[in-house]
């Protein structure tokens, strides 16, 4: 009888410990359940109520509806930061993504342009959001790739050219401070902490210099990228299933834009959404 129970006890503590780690386990999995399409997606739904935003409240008031949805918003830049950094890291061929990158690159600036009532000629209208945040993106490549390779040039005339392609970016949205927090969160690839400090020192520089001498109300939702970290914490490191997704990413961009920009002109004419 004893020897039964002693049997039984010991069997119901396995059981126990078995239900734990199965618990354990399916915590686990909870807690890490987003994919990289996943984290697109949210980025692509971020950046689409940002740019709607843009057309129902132009020139960024300060009303709450219109800063609720622009932090909302605020998503779709770290995470597409986050995903050059994973890109350009497990990339089998990384002059065809720096290819892919600068076409895109281009095709957005003319979808950039048409969406928010810009000149396509840069500088005929100021030195702020002359072209999208995919030449950032671009330039981000271009520069971790230099690092990462010894090229037929003097060190001073290698880190001269990165100097001047750094802040080439400093005319577009996100202007040079996207390509300097993409830089240091590669960087910290692997520790989402070490780059969302990152993340957060960058913009915060950002949002300064648009205090000063944009917008105070853009200044002041940049601290919806505070967001971000929950959502880059489910990261599971895995691609997911579709396939298409990467295209996808790529493709919506521009041609969302351009779907801004005929709503822009139908709406409102020939004016600009932005300041």
């Amino acid at each position: 009888m004893a020897g039964a129970l002693c049997y039984n006890q010991v069997n119901k503590s396995g059981f126990v410990r078995i239900i734990r780690e199965i618990g354990r386990r399916g915590s686990m999995k909870l807690r890490l359940r987003l994919n990289a399409n996943h984290l697109k997606l949210i980025a692509i739904i971020a950046m689409t109520i940002d740019h709607v935003s843009d057309l129902i409240y132009p020139g960024f008031p300060a009303e709450p509806g219109a800063m609720a949805l622009h932090i909302v918003g605020r998503l779709t830049a770290p995470i597409m930061w986050f995903f050059v950094c994973e890109g350009y890291y497990y990339t089998r061929n990384v002059k065809r993504y720096m290819l892919r990158m600068g076409i895109f690159a281009v095709i957005s600036h003319f979808a950039y342009c048409f969406a928010f009532g810009i000149n396509p000629i840069p500088f005929s209208t100021g030195i702020f959001n002359q072209t999208s945040v995919m030449y950032p993106l671009f330039i981000a490549v271009l520069v971790l790739w230099m690092q990462d390779n010894d090229l037929p040039m003097k060190d001073w005339v290698k880190n001269t050219l990165i100097f001047v392609l750094v802040w080439s970016a400093f005319p577009a949205d996100w202007s040079c401070i996207a390509v300097l927090a993409i830089l240091e969160m590669y960087r910290r690839r692997g520790n989402l902490n070490a780059q969302m400090k990152q993340i957060l020192l960058y913009v915060a520089l950002y949002a300064a210099v648009s205090f000063f001498f944009v917008s105070k109300v853009f200044a002041l939702i940049q601290i919806g990228v505070l967001l971000v970290y929950p959502v880059l914490k489910l990261y599971n490191g895995e691609k997911g299933d579709a396939k298409w997704m990467k295209w996808f990413f790529y493709l919506y961009y521009p041609i969302h834009l351009i779907v801004i920009g005929v709503l822009r002109v139908c709406i409102y004419g020939d004016v600009s959404l932005l300041f």
